[in-house]
Formats: C-alpha cells, sequence, structure tokens
C-alpha cells in the first residue's frame, strides 16, 4: 500500500503543508496548515469509481491500467515527530 505523508513547515512566511517537494499554500498559522493537511488526507481516504486509465511515464511512454477506485493510501500528517490524524470525514462526525 502506498502512503502520503504531509509534513507541516514554514513556508513564505507562514506554514504550509509539504508532500514530497510539493508545498500547499501558505497558512497564517501552524494550527491552520495542521487543519488544512488533516482536511486533504482524510480526502484521500474517500474511495471513487473504479476505471480504466491511461498515463504517461517520465520516459514519455504511455500505459493504461485499471484503477481500483477503493484502492487509496495510507495517510498521515506529521509535524516534527507530532502525528496528527486525518479529519474523520464519516457521516455525523
Amino acid at each position: 500500500m502506498v502512503k502520503v505523508t504531509y509534513e507541516i513547515v514554514p513556508h513564505d512566511g507562514g506554514w504550509a503543508y509539504r508532500f514530497r517537494d510539493v508545498y500547499s499554500e501558505a497558512f497564517p498559522s501552524h494550527s491552520e496548515a495542521v487543519e488544512a493537511a488533516r482536511i486533504v488526507a482524510a480526502e484521500q481516504q474517500v474511495g471513487g469509481d473504479s476505471a480504466e486509465i491511461s498515463w504517461q511515464d517520465e520516459r514519455g511512454k504511455w500505459h493504461e491500467e485499471y484503477a481500483d477506485g477503493g484502492d487509496r493510501p495510507e495517510t498521515e500528517v506529521v509535524d516534527g515527530k507530532l502525528h496528527f490524524p486525518p479529519v474523520d470525514t464519516a457521516p455525523g462526525a
């Protein structure tokens, strides 16, 4: 299973969450960046419809494969040694 980790970091005079080398927008406070990252992490857990997909690799070669809409990555939000669970997006939460 793929694991997606969003890291809370200082960015552009505020705070952002980062996945690999891609940053979110800057938020004025640390807590706002954490909350935004938790929401994004939770959204990664929502399944979609299964479908045939086409994608191009870094060498320009096209591939076709079946994507299972229920195959979702594991997610986490980290800030140094602190770990934050995704926001609960279940109905009634």
